[in-house]
């Protein structure tokens, strides 16, 4: 750790839940309120479906799902990381990058991953580009990376590009910023595809699937951290990659697994995204369980980084950063083999980390002696 200053908590940089999950709360309860509006259409609201990672509607022969979602602030370190490349490319002749290929990438994973947590195939996704000034978007180069990067991850995640918004918000968002976002829209066939946890049973397994780094969340704090070393993003970790690069590995996709899986016959009981709230993401479903986790990945070297620099400890870590790893699937225990070699075929590394047990609501990782009770995530 270092020395005796006090923690740079992801919540004292700004990003606190405390404060901003009650709003969700209310919202939801307002939004349950408009659930009859559609029913004249033959559809109908799937309730529970409230609280999770998507929402979700009963169509008749399938159902669908709907999510909207952000990449947050991680765009603001790949226009640090263009500005050391543009150096580079004046001193040494070489073609500067904008790093936004892969940012698109980033957003379109947080989008996609939230929608496939709840059993769904994505079919499109829709963009959202909001700049704070017209001249954001005559960056020739940084919009045919965006542009690139955002069909790559369509067709990464198999669905189609449909529209999109690109408006300028002149004092809203800070100039020569982009806020990036998009939503998407999955459907659920056949039915009993559906994931919302109802099927969780004690003796389950906990699959986790390893992350890329730290994808698109916490980016706040990581930023912070960038301005208390000496060289910044340019800090090289114990990788012998930069501090700027680790934080722009693209987020894994996790769409192409997840629809193998069902192909498979993989009986799948809950899915969770492991994003905001870290491991606490565990216990998402509504249900009263204890989620034991016994065996986690080695962390990349940028959490050890992050966590030196920041003097946090491991409990608040895992509370807010994936920690390598970026997916959790829970699912029957005859099933984990056949699902880790599926994994396998999608090149990413899964590890058999835990079980479901009986008791009172909490995620219990075991190998950093961390209890994380069910007051920690109060997302309903």
């Amino acid at each position: 750790m270092a020395g005796e200053r006090t923690p740079i908590t992801y919540a004292s940089t700004g990003v606190n839940y405390d404060a901003m999950d009650p709003l969700k709360r209310l919202a939801q309860l307002r939004a349950r309120e408009t659930s009859g509006n559609i029913e004249r259409l033959g559809f109908k609201v799937v309730e529970m479906s409230r609280g999770e990672s998507a929402f979700v509607v009963d169509e008749g022969d399938r159902f669908s799902a709907h999510v909207i979602e952000g990449l947050g602030t991680k765009n603001i370190v790949a226009e640090m990381q263009r500005n050391q490349s543009q150096i580079a490319a004046e001193t040494q002749k070489i073609t500067g990058k904008t790093y936004y290929d892969s940012i698109a990438q980033d957003t379109v994973a947080m989008i996609v991953n939230d929608l496939i947590t709840v059993g769904a195939d994505p079919v499109l996704v829709n963009a959202y580009w909001a700049a704070g000034n017209s001249e954001w978007f005559s960056d020739k180069e940084r919009v045919e990376d965006l542009v690139k990067g955002w069909g790559i991850a369509c067709d990464k995640a198999g669905a189609v590009w449909g529209g999109g918004e690109t408006p300028t918000l002149i004092d809203i968002i800070s100039s020569n910023t982009a806020d990036l976002a998009g939503s998407a829209y999955g459907i659920i066939k056949p039915k009993e595809r559906l994931t919302l946890g109802d099927k969780i049973t004690v003796g389950d397994a906990i699959l986790l699937v390893e992350s890329s780094g730290i994808h698109a969340n916490g980016l706040t704090l990581a930023r912070k951290v960038a301005k208390m070393v000496s060289d910044g993003y340019e800090t090289k970790l114990s990788d012998e990659k930069t501090y700027g690069e680790s934080l722009l590995s693209p987020t894994h996709i996790y769409a192409g697994l997840v629809r193998d899986l069902f192909e498979a016959g993989v009986d799948i009981h809950y899915m969770v995204n492991i994003t905001g709230h870290g491991w606490r993401k565990l216990m998402r479903a509504n249900r009263d369980f204890a989620y034991v986790i016994n065996r986690i990945f080695t962390p990349q070297p940028i959490f050890k980084f992050i966590q030196e620099q920041s003097g946090n400890d491991d409990r608040e870590m895992y509370g807010n950063f994936n920690m390598g790893a970026g997916f959790a699937i829970i699912l029957k225990k005859e099933d984990v083999s056949k699902a880790m070699q599926l994994a396998s075929k999608n090149d990413f590394i899964s590890l058999r980390a835990g079980h479901i047990e009986e008791g009172e609501k909490q995620v219990v990782i075991g190998p950093k002696n961390i209890v994380f009770s069910s007051k920690s995530l109060d997302l309903r």
